[in-house]
């Protein structure tokens, strides 16, 4: 406790706020030593979790008092970390182990996000072969069309209808601006409206806005960005926009386009960010992001989908310069820089805009914690990690009255945290932690007072927000993603099923299911949308699309 206060102190004494105060210990039993690497991974103590951290070169190490080299520890020891976000600064370490050592899962079993981000877990499945043809259309009725030349218009929207312009719909929290849907499903689920094959590989889902459908996938070599008539499925136009993203997990892209008036902005697995013209692909500018602000990719891709907020468009590079930086939207030139206390890796999260007593603020989920920087000059205010794993911190955090919650797998948890303002700062409180939303990386909604959220093994689950109560659960559709619409949760097994859940705090209420057909092979990460009276699926290469809309 000494010596944590010490190092508030200092944090003082430099112009630090104490809320960045990160360095702290955690006791466990060592389940990975990996000298080589300068690399460690033990099992909390008090949480049961598998931790793992970086050594630094300085790191002090003893064993059972003695001064030793990180190489003459071994798993199963007892060991305390002092560490600062995700680096040991020093390792005291016992031979005696207190508890059983489990062994970490290894990458090839960690997740992915879609986000979004698909996680990191191995498919059933070999993937298919990546796909260089153009997208071809193929209607409910399997009649093929030609595609739209590359600047066709769309057709116009329905009065109306709403757009899903970007990750998690209009105000990134996935709840659906649409009325008059469906209350319930058919037997064998909604009417197929068309679908699309050839987007090529990628987890990333559509963004629906004027008329047009908006996705990335890789294409052969190359990472590419396709438009679609939201009608009738044609291709409208397609851009290359980086080389393409090859990984074990599945390939291709894994955020998401966002369309802010003409220009859309789309952010690649290997750190390619570009403006479009969202009226026929031509490319305004761009740049690399980890290139530019000195980052390095992390083990599955760049997963962020960037945020727009006024005139700022918002990424977090996590990078020696940056961990979160703000770029002039119409010509990428940096507005400010970031560098959150540790710099702390980017992680498979995406940021959101709240506001806080005044204060504007953008809060994403790093590597080490979920971090909130000042909008108006990009100043660190408050970072927490009590919802932060060591692996793949996955789902976007979510904020309401005061309450901002986030949640990540690897049986960790979530945690919901109270904000307060003062004088233009922003400082955090733990409210509660609880083992009942461990969302791995399909996403969360908060509605009603309540948070609903697929909780790993594969358990749809009802929490209350305040107090982290449990209302419900249940698991019969499975893990995956969701989103709400017209009153109802949308819920996408990553296996395939797909159910209509009634939003309700009292109980699990199914109001359909349906079997998604001509499975890629690959489980479904990418989230679904509900816009202009549609529900869109994207499965790797392909895209379904089904009328949900009362008639």
């Amino acid at each position: 406790m000494r010596s944590k206060t010490l190092i508030v102190a200092l944090l003082v004494l430099i112009g630090l706020s104490p809320a960045f105060a990160w360095a702290d210990s955690v006791t466990g039993t060592i389940v990975v030593m990996d000298s080589a690497n300068n690399r460690i991974t033990i099992k909390d103590k008090v949480k049961g979790t598998n931790r793992s951290f970086t050594i630094s070169r300085t790191a002090q190490v003893s064993l059972d008092g003695d001064k030793v080299l990180t190489g003459q520890l071994e798993v199963g020891q007892q060991v305390t970390v002092i560490y600062t976000g995700t680096t040991a600064s020093r390792l005291i370490a016992k031979k005696g182990a207190t508890e059983e050592a489990k062994p970490m899962p290894t990458p090839a079993e960690a997740p992915k996000p879609a986000v979004t981000p698909p996680a990191p877990k191995p498919a059933a499945t070999p993937a298919p072969a990546p796909r260089t043809t153009p997208p071809a259309r193929t209607p409910a009725n399997n009649a093929g069309t030609k595609p739209a030349s590359r600047n066709s218009q769309p057709a116009a929207a329905a009065e109306g209808d709403g757009d899903w312009g970007q990750y998690r719909g209009p105000n990134r929290d996935d709840i659906s601006r649409e009325t008059g849907l469906l209350k319930e499903w058919p037997e064998d689920g909604p009417k197929q409206a068309w679908r699309v094959n050839g987007l090529g590989e990628g987890y990333s889902t559509v963004a629906v806005a004027d008329g047009r459908v908006i996705t990335m996938g890789n294409q052969g070599d190359d990472e590419v960005v396709t438009a679609l008539d939201i009608q009738s499925g044609d291709k409208l136009w397609s851009t290359r926009t980086g080389r393409g993203f090859r990984e074990g997990t599945g390939n291709g892209p894994r955020g998401t386009p966002t369309v802010d008036g003409d220009t859309v902005y789309v952010l690649g697995a290997n750190g390619d960010l570009a403006a479009l013209e969202t009226s026929n692909g031509n490319k305004k500018w761009s740049l690399n992001i980890l290139e530019t602000f000195g980052g390095r990719n992390i083990q599955w891709g760049i997963s962020e989908s960037v945020l727009i907020d006024g005139d700022k468009l918002i990424c977090t590079p996590g990078g020696r310069d940056a961990t979160m930086v703000a770029l002039n939207k119409n010509t990428g030139r940096p507005i400010w820089r970031a560098p959150v206390p540790s710099n702390p890796q980017a992680s498979y999260s995406s940021a959101i805009a709240i506001d806080v007593g005044g204060v504007r603020q953008y809060v994403n989920f790093t590597s080490a914690g979920v971090v909130g920087v000042r909008a108006s000059d990009g100043n660190p205010m408050w970072g927490q990690r009590e919802s932060s794993n060591g692996t793949a911190n996955c789902s976007s955090p979510m904020y309401h009255n005061g309450m901002l919650f986030s949640s990540s797998g690897y049986n960790t948890g979530g945690a919901m945290f109270r904000l307060v303002s003062r004088g233009g700062q922003t400082s955090s409180q733990l409210g509660y932690r609880t083992d009942e939303m461990k969302n791995h990386h399909g996403g969360m909604v908060a509605i009603d007072g309540c948070v609903y959220g697929s909780n790993d093994p594969g358990i749809l689950t009802c929490l209350d927000l305040a107090t982290g109560n449990v209302k419900w659960k249940n698991r019969s559709v499975g893990k995956g993603s969701l989103t709400v619409a017209d009153g109802h949760i949308y819920m996408r097994s990553e296996d395939g099923p797909v159910a209509l859940v009634e939003v309700n705090s009292n109980r699990y209420v199914e109001k359909g299911r349906f079997e998604q057909r001509d499975r890629s092979g690959r489980p479904t990460w990418a989230h679904p949308v509900v816009a202009r009276g549609k529900l869109f699926l994207r499965d790797m290469d392909r895209l379904l699309v089904y009328s949900v809309k009362a008639e």
